[in-house]
């Protein structure tokens, strides 16, 4: 059987009040409605392979003191932040595309809007996530399940011990078949629950598995992990809709695996992939064979493992809400030319949020 729906709140709103108006209009009652009430819009381990050095700098700053990695209740690191700041999960890379480890807070310069903004908080530790493992449930992904199922629960191994991981599987629906956990054996249950057929509904898997993340995650970072073989046939929004809906603030990082050998429509399946990754600061894999899935979850674990956590007040005030772009730079001496990747931008947000806590 499969897990729990985990549709956004909205939309079973949405969906609620769609059969009454249908049953309404069936029993002829007259019914009026505001435009755009019916719409849908989804809102929605293991060892760690290596021990990577910790270093941590702080600005004597008041607002940059809650930002320190601190245990909860149950012993999990988590980073609490003030909630006018913003944090960034950033990977850098030299120019043979090898993961910078060495940097300091000088060395990198971050531009919201085009504007300098000043780094109140820098981290570069492994701090766990939390992470949803979102996979391709539809008809064409049967026979490529195990392996892919194998490399997912390599990703969990090569990750932090206290990271926190969902599964999610999705065809032309989706369920949540694992709740957070970092035991494997249910991670695996859940991946093993194959009910490969129908379509795929790829951006309202993703959307609703980013506000699982967001509402239900007790960690900070966050995470996808994205594997599917196919374009988005099945979902009711576009993948416009979808993005932004991503890059809300403290949104996840997306990794995404697209298999798309023998997909009828490989350039758009791939570029909306690619899109979705960019975006949101992680990586898109199209590999060439299904057995070099296992590999590239490695290289995902180790990118997740190697980021910088760089926290930063916005000289234009979050209450003023709206679209913010973002660049982050870094230059070092001993180092050629440096690229961060990083989310190329957010939307801000005036709620406010206990990040981390329980």
């Amino acid at each position: 059987m499969p897990g729990r729906d985990i549709t956004p709140q909205k939309n079973r709103l949405s969906a609620c009040l769609g059969f009454l108006l249908a049953c309404a209009a069936l029993a002829g009652v007259p019914v009026c409605c505001a435009a755009g009430d019916a719409q849908t819009q989804p809102t929605p381990q293991a060892n760690s392979t290596q021990g990577s050095q910790s270093q941590t700098e702080h600005s004597s700053s008041p607002a940059s003191s809650s930002q320190q990695p601190v245990p909860n209740d149950n012993g999990t690191f988590v980073i609490r932040k003030d909630v006018d700041e913003v944090l960034l999960h950033a990977t850098v890379v030299d120019d043979k595309q090898r993961i910078v480890t060495d940097l300091t807070k000088s060395d990198f310069t971050v531009l919201e809007d085009g504007k300098p903004q000043t780094i109140l908080s820098f981290h570069h530790e492994d701090i766990p996530v939390a992470m949803g493992v979102v996979i391709d449930n539809s008809g064409s992904m049967r026979e490529k399940r195990a392996k892919v199922n194998q490399a997912a629960l390599n990703l969990v191994r090569a990750s932090n011990v206290q990271d926190e991981v969902f599964v999610v599987n999705f065809n032309d629906e989706y369920y949540l078949d694992q709740d957070f956990t970092n035991d494997l054996l249910k991670l695996k249950e859940a991946l093993e629950k194959i009910d490969a057929r129908g379509g795929t509904a790829l951006y309202e898997a993703v959307v609703a598995s980013a506000d699982h993340l967001a509402k239900d995650a007790r960690l900070e970072r966050k995470v996808l992990f994205v594997v599917t073989d196919g374009e988005d046939n099945a979902s009711r929004e576009s993948l416009e809709e979808a993005v932004k809906q991503l890059q809300e603030e403290n949104g996840p990082s997306v990794y995404t695996i697209g298999l798309l050998g023998d997909e009828e429509h490989p350039r758009r399946a791939r570029r909306a992939l690619e899109i979705i990754a960019q975006r949101t600061g992680g990586l898109a894999f199209f590999p060439r064979t299904l057995d070099e899935v296992d590999e590239i979850s490695k290289q995902i674990a180790h990118d997740i493992r190697n980021q910088y956590t760089i926290g930063y007040k916005p000289t234009n005030p979050k209450s003023a809400g709206g679209f913010r772009q973002i660049k982050v730079e870094a230059k070092a001496k001993g180092h050629g030319k440096l690229m961060v990747r990083t989310k190329s931008g957010y939307y801000a947000t005036t709620q406010m949020a206990a990040v981390g806590a329980n």
